[in-house]
Order: C-alpha cells, then sequence, then structure tokens
C-alpha cells in the first residue's frame, strides 16, 4: 500500500476485522513486513491468519523438498505429486497462500537465513524462525537488535501436543485498554540468549516445565550436531542424562524436568496438526498485536501443552537487564 488510507477494495474487503480493531491498526497491518522462516505445519497456520489479516507482505524462506512429515502437518501443500515436483516447501507454501488474499504480496527468497546479512532483515518489521537450531536462534534474533529500526522477533517450536512461541519486542511501546480510555504502556523485552541465560533457580517454582524440558531438548540436538526434529526415543537415555546434569548445573531438583514430558518431546518430535492449529492461530494474534500497537502482547514466552489443555505465558527475564 503506497498511501497512508486504506483503500476502497481494503475496506471492503476487511471491513469485519476494522470493525473489530479499528481503521488505525489495519492500515499498520496493511503496511507491514513479513519474514517467515521454517514451512512446518504451525508456521502454514500461521501465514494463513495474518494473510487473511491483511498485511502488506510476506516472504517466506525454505529450501527444503517435500517430505512425508510435512505433508502430514502443512495443509498449504498441494496432494497432487506432479505439483510438488521440483519446487520447494516455501514456493508450494507461496502458491497456496496468495489464493487465500490476493491483495497480500506473497514472496519466496531463497538462502539460508543464518547466512544473509543484517540489510536484508531490515526490509521487515516482524521476522519469525521455525524449525531453527540454538545457535540459529540466538544469531537471527542478534541480527534484529542491531537494525536502526525495531524488528519484531518470534521464534516457535512445535513438537508433538506441545508447542513454544518466544516472543522479543525489545523496547515496545502499546495502548492497554481500560474502563476509562486507553493508558501508554512500555515494555522491555531480553534477546533470546538473554532470557534462556536467566539461571534456573531464580526463576518462581511455578514456571511451565515445558520451559526447562524445552531447553535439554535444544541443548541435546545441539551437542550432537542434529537439526531440530532429528530426534528418536533411542535418544532417550542421553536426554535423561544432559537433564540431570544440567539440573545439577542449575542448582535445581530434577522434579523441574519430567522425565515422562522429555519422553514425550523425544518420540513426537513431529507436529501434532490440531496443537499446530493453536500455536499458529496464537502467533498470529501475536503478531497482530505487536504491528497495531493494541493489546496485551505476550511477554516473553508462550506454552502449550494438549495433554492438559493449557496455554502458560511466562516473564523469563533477568531483573538487572531491564531499565
Amino acid at each position: 500500500m503506497n498511501g497512508e488510507e486504506l483503500t476502497e477494495q481494503e475496506t471492503a474487503l476487511y471491513d469485519r476485522q476494522i470493525r473489530v480493531w479499528g481503521a488505525d491498526a489495519q492500515r499498520r497491518l496493511s503496511k507491514s513486513h513479513i519474514l517467515v522462516y521454517g514451512m512446518k505445519g504451525t508456521i502454514a497456520e500461521f501465514c494463513k491468519n495474518i494473510v487473511l489479516a491483511g498485511v502488506g507482505s510476506l516472504t517466506l524462506v525454505d529450501d527444503r523438498a517435500v517430505s512425508e512429515e510435512a505433508l502430514s502437518a502443512n495443509f498449504l501443500i498441494p496432494p497432487d505429486e506432479s505439483v510438488c515436483s521440483g519446487k520447494t516447501l516455501a514456493e508450494l507454501c507461496c502458491d497456496s497462500l496468495r489464493e487465500f488474499n490476493p491483495m497480500v504480496r506473497v514472496s519466496v527468497e531463497k538462502g539460508d537465513l543464518a547466512s544473509l546479512g543484517a540489510e536484508f532483515f531490515d526490509k521487515f518489521d516482524v521476522v519469525v524462525i521455525s524449525c531453527c537450531s540454538l545457535a540459529t536462534k540466538k544469531l537471527i534474533n542478534e541480527k534484529c537488535r542491531k537494525l536502526s529500526k525495531r524488528v519484531s522477533f518470534y521464534a516457535v517450536d512445535c513438537r508433538d501436543c506441545c508447542g513454544e512461541i518466544f516472543v522479543d519486542l525489545q523496547k515496545y511501546n502499546y495502548a492497554k485498554k481500560k474502563t476509562d480510555g486507553a493508558t501508554e504502556c512500555e515494555l522491555q523485552y531480553p534477546s533470546f540468549q538473554e532470557a534462556i541465560s536467566v539461571p534456573w533457580r531464580s526463576l518462581p517454582r511455578k514456571v511451565s516445565k515445558l520451559y526447562f524440558a524445552m531447553r535439554v531438548i535444544e541443548r541435546f540436538e545441539e551437542a550432537e550436531g542434529r537439526k531440530p526434529g532429528e530426534i528418536c526415543i533411542d535418544d532417550l537415555p542421553a536426554v535423561l542424562k544432559l537433564k540431570k546434569e544440567l539440573c545439577e548445573a542449575q542448582s535445581v531438583n530434577e522434579s523441574h524436568v519430567p522425565d515422562t514430558l522429555l519422553e514425550r518431546l523425544v518420540m513426537g518430535a513431529k507436529e501434532f496438526p490440531p496443537v499446530c492449529a493453536i500455536i499458529g492461530g496464537t502467533l498470529g494474534q501475536e503478531v497482530i498485536k505487536a504491528i497495531s500497537s493494541k493489546g496485551d502482547p505476550v511477554k516473553n514466552f508462550f506454552f502449550f501443552d494438549a495433554t492438559d489443555g493449557k496455554g502458560m505465558i511466562e516473564d523469563i527475564s533477568n531483573p538487572n537487564l531491564e531499565s
């Protein structure tokens, strides 16, 4: 969108949501540019939601070919094998997303995200990454933070019936609704590196056990040189050994990371479509909040476990780093 005002076509198409969050929020959405890496099932749900919401542009990055795992969770991939031949996941998803909303510019960028320079990320307002290693999460987050403008960063991971979203909005100002009007609020977010560096023993006792379990799985895959999700039940003894070492190093009881939870994450490294819908929907809502500056955003982790049906927001921050 070149101008400041919504066109007649946009106003007509987005009429219902304009009634919900207002014309100003829709204008901001229509001018926003989103980068997404890793076209898994959760990301497919997220992309569908923000394309329907009417963002300005969406750029997809994923050079992988279609696999059985991708087909089981990503509804954007056509079932026709002849259509999939010779195309990457990003290209296939791009074709499908364009049909959802022709007014949104959906494109594909090829290459390794980690090797791209900071100037590449400067083109975007929001960066969302999925199925990334621990090192890649840290690297992309830091590249976003070094830019002259604020770029919202999200990392999402969905394994079996569990999901995690990490949010870094840096220094974020937004309007919080109250009965007598709106109040301007400010939040200071830590980077991914700063958040996961907070000592476990300093966290509240009721912090989601998924937080600790995901850190164990993350560390195991990094130590073994595995790609995210390249883990199976044969790895469980080594994962439990690492859990014990980490708990000892962090001076916390091993009950913080139940063996049964780690076993579920190891056995169910693939995505579970109903959970993809929940995590992808939540991620979409959070990105819309960040772009529109309306509503209380997640700070800074969101967890969901389908076994109890609960979603939890956890603020994993070092108070000494906040200003």
